[in-house]
């Protein structure tokens, strides 16, 4: 295997270009560092981006919403105040991603570009419409990032392709989201299942579904419907779950997931919707 750290990112794609079928990129490696060491890959170039000098940087505010780079980390995104602001369910589900020493390295970016349908932070990107943009010798182009999941561990990002930012458009006014997680013991573990609910200022309910299909899922949206209705929120949750097709595994049985799916999203509806009512 050979390393290489370009500076600009025509070198890295030109690089991956190269080797499109055997290079692998390297920007926080908490993934691909244990799957080298396992074995689990054998790349013949390892290319490391972090000191890309025209990388998008890693957190930029806009007027119309954010964008992220690359080395954007998930302390970054934990700690930006605006981030915090516009997307408390992104900082909810990076907070939960590893250790301490883990978020001061993994990438935002990495973490939906391995495709695991069980990744944190993918749920709320998705249920808040971020898009991705890709970039390869032959240009760039952006996919939203609820159509860039294609498998579990496949994306629209090919070989010799490199992902070089990550966009979020600004949430409506007197729009909130919350996140929730459910794992088989405390601390650092993989999502049994997970929801990301964005509820918009008009009412209207998205959600983003983790570990319970082969990709993260969309659920919605949802017109506007009375949240203190429990008729009402049933049959939304019908529609909003109904893309999940949860499989039985190691880490829970399909009725267990199934189940445990329902009872998430409910309890993140309403956080979404009570954190609304106590801005206003």
């Amino acid at each position: 295997m050979r390393y290489y750290r370009p500076e600009t990112t025509a070198q890295a794609v030109a690089a991956l270009a190269a080797e499109p079928q055997t290079s692998r990129v390297l920007v926080g490696g908490t993934d691909v560092l244990v799957a080298l060491r396992h074995r689990n890959i054998e790349p013949t170039l390892l290319v490391d981006i972090k000191r890309v000098r025209d990388l998008v940087a890693p957190i930029t505010v806009h007027d119309s919403g954010v964008s992220f780079g690359p080395t954007a980390t998930m302390t970054d995104v934990v700690t930006h105040p605006v981030v915090r602001q516009w997307f408390p369910s992104l900082v909810e589900a990076a907070r939960l991603v590893g250790s301490v020493a883990i978020r001061n390295r993994a990438s935002l970016i990495a973490n939906s570009t391995n495709g695991s349908p069980a990744a944190d932070t993918s749920p709320p990107l998705v249920a808040l419409n971020a898009s991705m943009t890709i970039s390869s010798v032959n240009g760039e182009r952006v996919h939203p990032l609820r159509d860039f999941f294609v498998g579990s561990r496949k994306t629209l990002c090919s070989g010799g392709e490199l992902v070089t930012s990550m966009w979020v458009p600004r949430p409506t006014t007197r729009s909130s989201s919350a996140f929730e997680r459910l794992t088989r013991r405390r601390g650092v573990d993989l999502a049994t299942c997970s929801v990301a609910a964005v509820v918009d200022g008009d009412g209207t309910v998205t959600l983003g579904l983790g570990a319970v299909g082969p990709t993260t899922l969309l659920g919605g949206p949802v017109a506007p419907f009375d949240f203190s209705s429990a008729e009402q929120m049933e049959r939304a949750l019908d529609t909003l779950l109904a893309a999940a097709t949860p499989i039985e595994d190691i880490r829970a049985g399909k009725p267990y997931r199934t189940a445990m799916l329902r009872l998430l999203a409910r309890r993140a509806i309403f956080r979404a919707a009570q954190q609304r009512t106590d801005e206003t």
